[in-house]
């Protein structure tokens, strides 16, 4: 009989070999690992990528712990740890490109990835196409010779657009092209990667598995045709982690069922009550239809998060300021999947650097909200004040006209 959802994210990474007799994994520090005997030394260099301890960038008991249960979660066989989001998105990519490739890359990806590609890899002699998130079989048509990566991300960074995974997975696969999923937004729970054609499945556990906005935190999980090739890349590339924050991620996992689903109560509340305010002209929340990709998400998640965005029917700096300044329960900051609420605005232009194929196609400031654990109706009160604030500006200013 298999564990229900919510007794696996209690019990994930928690063999008896990693807690030693108590109930979470202890902080196990090191960088040298001794050894008594040439036999035991021979041995540890032998089983040195198979949880065995050799040196400290290899990992100790708490990674092995962290390991283990992110591929408990996720799937795959094997999880590459490293000490940001960024950092498993770049490493993985690298790890299966050489100068000459090309790479298909999701046009609605997280900024810093369409850095890496045109400043990184464009140096390194690796091109980049990018293509619009609601591509499906004409993906084809930009499949090269030299095509080695399908990047995805779903949903997408900000304007949220739910892609079809499974259909451009299969058209990827028939061309021996590696397909990575940037699944941050899912944290692993929500979408199942490997049921859906995906080798190689990546989070900024930074986000929603450490969930406190304490530490930063990089995964990678792959399948077993993926896993020997990213763990020795990664390694040789330097990456890892401190045992302290693979602690925290470990600690976070066992609170993020519960956490998810409160935040997606919470987000759909709010994301309801602001298709109803005449300010808006659209909400992006995947679990509505108004979202690009909903059919998608109906079909392939299992729940959502608190992250979404919607758009008002207009474009004001002075009163999106307005809008932004003095909210009571909502911070601006970067990053999302803490347990505090927060607040971003996208102006139209902004998105002449986020995208090149993919324009959004709406006049509006975008608002991007994560909804964290406080009261529900504190956060609704919070924005309806807020929208007052946007509103006195605009009126003002019709005033003037």
């Amino acid at each position: 009989m298999s564990e229900g959802k919510q007794t696996k994210y209690v019990t994930a990474g928690r063999d008896k070999k990693w807690t030693n007799g108590v109930v979470n994994p202890p902080v196990q520090r090191a960088s040298t690992v001794v050894f008594n005997t040439v036999a035991e030394k021979n041995h540890a260099i032998a089983n040195r990528a198979n949880k065995t301890l050799f040196y400290g960038r290899r990992g100790t008991q708490t990674h092995f712990a962290l390991q283990d249960a992110m591929v408990e979660i996720e799937g795959g066989v094997g999880c590459a740890l490293y000490p940001c989001g960024t950092a498993a998105i770049s490493n993985a990519i690298l790890a299966f490109v050489e100068t000459g490739d090309h790479i298909l890359m999701v046009d609605t990806c997280y900024e810093p990835t369409r850095d890496f590609c045109d400043k990184i890899m464009k140096k390194m002699g690796i091109e980049t196409t990018y293509f619009t998130p609601t591509i499906g079989d004409e993906i084809q048509d930009l499949i090269r010779p030299n095509t080695k990566v399908l990047f995805l991300e779903s949903p997408g960074s900000i304007t949220m657009e739910v892609q079809d995974v499974p259909t451009l997975a299969k058209i990827a696969h028939q061309h021996n092209i590696i397909v990575m999923l940037d699944n941050t937004w899912a944290a692993g729970v929500n979408f199942s990667p490997f049921e859906h054609g995906v080798d190689i499945s990546i989070q900024a556990a930074t986000k929603y598995i450490v969930g406190h906005s304490d530490v930063m935190l990089g995964t990678a999980v792959a399948n077993e045709k993926c896993w020997d090739q990213l763990r020795e890349q990664s390694y040789l590339m330097g990456q890892c982690i401190s045992a302290d924050d693979a602690y925290l991620g470990l600690r976070g996992i066992r609170t993020l069922d519960v956490r998810l689903r409160q935040h997606a109560e919470n987000s759909l509340k709010i994301a309801r009550w602001l298709q109803s305010r005449p300010e808006v002209d659209h909400v992006r929340h995947p679990a509505l239809e108004t979202c690009p990709g909903h059919e998608f998400f109906e079909r392939d998640f299992t729940g959502g998060n608190g992250l979404f965005s919607f758009v008002l029917k207009t474009s004001d700096s002075k009163a999106t300021t307005a809008l932004l300044d003095n909210m009571q329960h909502f911070s601006m900051g970067y990053s999302w999947g803490g347990y505090e609420s927060l607040i971003l605005a996208n102006e139209p232009k902004s998105f002449n650097s986020l995208r090149t194929v993919a324009h959004p196609h709406f006049e509006g400031t975008l608002i991007r909200l994560h909804i964290g654990l406080e009261d529900v109706n504190d956060l609704i009160v919070d924005l309806e004040a807020a929208l007052a604030r946007y509103n006195t500006v605009i009126l003002e200013k019709a005033a003037t006209l």
